[in-house]
């Protein structure tokens, strides 16, 4: 099964059928995506799936624009500066994968003063007044640790790859890896980096604590991080772990050819690229005038052992496994969380 049919069936189990339609009340309507950081494949692929579903939504008469703001660096102060101009520029909704969960709330209040939607993903914001799309970040991390203890119950020494610091999902990620630590204690988080989510940051700082590591059985990662780690094991002439994946198409060619050659065995997941459309249309729909719930939950993508090769093929080269989202696709999300 592929990646979307998983995705996507997950989320339509739990609901009937909803009417299609993006109405017209929103066609003078305009959308604003308010990006943190653009420094990796999965950000990269989280644009290219925002302008190729915003841009088919303005040219049908959708909305009347959605435009996509990257700041130069990830910093919550240039990001609050960010979204202030976007308030000035009299946006309708912004859509927001933010810095920080906290450092935005002045200027997230600040848009729902003016009367703006905000619509935070991935990245998210405690501001009541915002709306929140995210995975189980939490539940993602604790998974981790609940293979590995199925596949050694013996345990050993981890290395963990954090992402971003100071940014949400690096956060509860990290939560989930040390509670599932907590409930198997055979394993022991031997050492810690910040990988940033992108595979030549992870090898350089794989690199530079592997010489005052133990052995290590397994590394526990965020997403964009464990094809770097492989190479910085290889490097330094280290046994291979177990390396979890995150679904980056290096990633799965690298974990495909250790399984062709020797048997490597692990698994992937991450949150798909493509919510920042889901989060377009949850903007669009509340814009319509729909009720949504302001904290909606979507699946986590995983990749197994056994369908790691329909996977790989379907993922496109240099990106990441993906699924973006339609208006319907939407309505069900917003459906089954009412």
């Amino acid at each position: 099964m592929t990646i979307r049919k998983m995705l996507l069936a997950s989320i339509a189990l739990a609901v009937v059928a909803v009417p299609v339609s993006a109405s017209a009340e929103t066609a003078d309507k305009k959308i604003a995506l308010s990006n943190n950081y653009a420094g990796n494949s999965w950000r990269q692929a989280m644009l290219t799936s925002w302008d190729k579903i915003t841009k088919e939504a303005v040219s049908q008469g959708t909305v009347a624009a959605a435009d996509a703001f990257t700041t130069a660096e990830n910093q919550a102060t240039e990001q609050a500066a960010q979204i202030q101009n976007l308030i000035l520029q009299g946006y309708d909704a912004i859509v927001l994968n933010a810095a920080s969960p906290t450092a935005l709330n002045g200027a997230v209040k600040e848009a729902c003063d003016a009367g703006i939607i905000v619509v935070s993903f991935d990245g998210i914001v405690t501001e009541p007044c915002a709306w929140r799309i995210a995975v189980d970040f939490k539940a993602m991390g604790e998974s981790q640790i609940e293979y590995l203890a199925e596949k050694m119950p013996d345990g050993g020494n981890l290395l963990e790859i954090r992402g971003l610091a100071g940014v949400s999902v690096d956060d509860e990620i990290h939560a989930g890896i040390q509670a599932g630590v907590e409930k198997n204690p055979q394993f022991k988080i031997a050492g810690s980096v910040n990988g940033d989510w992108a595979q030549d940051v992870a090898q350089r700082a794989v690199a530079g604590i592997l010489p005052s590591l133990p052995e290590i059985a397994a590394v526990v990662t965020q997403g964009g991080d464990g094809y770097g780690a492989a190479q910085a094991f290889a490097a330094a002439n280290r046994p291979m772990p177990t390396i979890i994946m995150g679904n980056r198409e290096d990633e799965l060619r690298w974990w495909k050819e250790q399984k062709d050659a020797n048997g490597y065995e692990t698994m992937s997941v991450s949150i798909a690229p493509g919510v920042s459309t889901l989060a377009f249309w949850v903007a669009q729909q509340i814009l319509d005038g729909k009720d949504v719930k302001k904290d909606l939950v979507v699946p986590f993508l995983r990749i197994d052992q056994d369908n790691l090769e329909e996977n790989l093929e379907n993922t496109e080269k240099g990106g990441v496994a993906n699924v973006e989202y339609s208006l319907e696709d939407a309505q069900k999300v917003i459906s089954a969380e009412m």
